[in-house]
This record gives C-alpha cells, sequence and structure tokens, in this order.
C-alpha cells in the first residue's frame, strides 16, 4: 500500500489515532499561517477559520486519544503524553512517531519497525 492510501486506513484505532494525530499538526500549520497574516499583516479576520477548525480538530484529537488508550490499553503515562502532546505545534507528529517506535500503537509499531517484523 502507498503512504496516502495508509493514512485514509481508518481501520483500527492506531490508524485513527495517527490520521488525527497528522490532521491536528496540518491545522496547527494552518492557524501559525494565519497569526502571521493577522499579528504581522494586520488581518485580524484571519484566524476565523482556521482558529475554529484547529479548535475542532483539537477536541478530535483529546477524544481520540482517550478511546485509543482505552483500546490499545495505555499506561496513564503514555495517555498523559498524548494528551499533552496536542498543546505544542507538531508535538502530535512527534508523539505519533515515539509512540510507534515503543510499541504503543499496536501495528503501527511493526510497520514502521522492520526489525520488530522480522523478529517476530
Amino acid at each position: 500500500m502507498d503512504s496516502m492510501t495508509r493514512i485514509f486506513d481508518l481501520s483500527t484505532p492506531a490508524k485513527r489515532f495517527r490520521f488525527v494525530a497528522i490532521l491536528e499538526a496540518i491545522t496547527w500549520a494552518a492557524l501559525l499561517v494565519a497569526m502571521f497574516f493577522k499579528w504581522v499583516l494586520g488581518h485580524t479576520e484571519a484566524v476565523a477559520v482556521p482558529g475554529m477548525t484547529h479548535g475542532i480538530v483539537f477536541v478530535v484529537f483529546v477524544a481520540i486519544s482517550l478511546v485509543t488508550a482505552l483500546s490499545l490499553k495505555w499506561s496513564l503515562k503514555v495517555t498523559a503524553l498524548a494528551l499533552a502532546s496536542s498543546i505544542p505545534p507538531f508535538g502530535t507528529l512527534v508523539f505519533e512517531w515515539w509512540a510507534a517506535r515503543n510499541g504503543h500503537l499496536a501495528e503501527l509499531s511493526v510497520e514502521q519497525n522492520p526489525a520488530a517484523e522480522l523478529a517476530a
């Protein structure tokens, strides 16, 4: 499967988490660009749509993090890291990469770690 098709595969909790983590990072980027337009160029209305969109995706990320934590039986520490990752820009991507490397994202951990797949 090519990488674009894998991003839109929402068949498991880990894959849904990855999709929303990427979406949250994209909306962060849009909001940062909009904030530049607002604060540097003076277009105060620039943040209205990206801000609302990011807010909605942020809430969805928090919800999907909790659902994924329950489904994959994450520890309280991993769950707290997932929730905290939504605060800094692009933190959700860093958490998703870390979680996949450290075996917290079920089949995505095997997918991204060929050595683990060979050992199985």
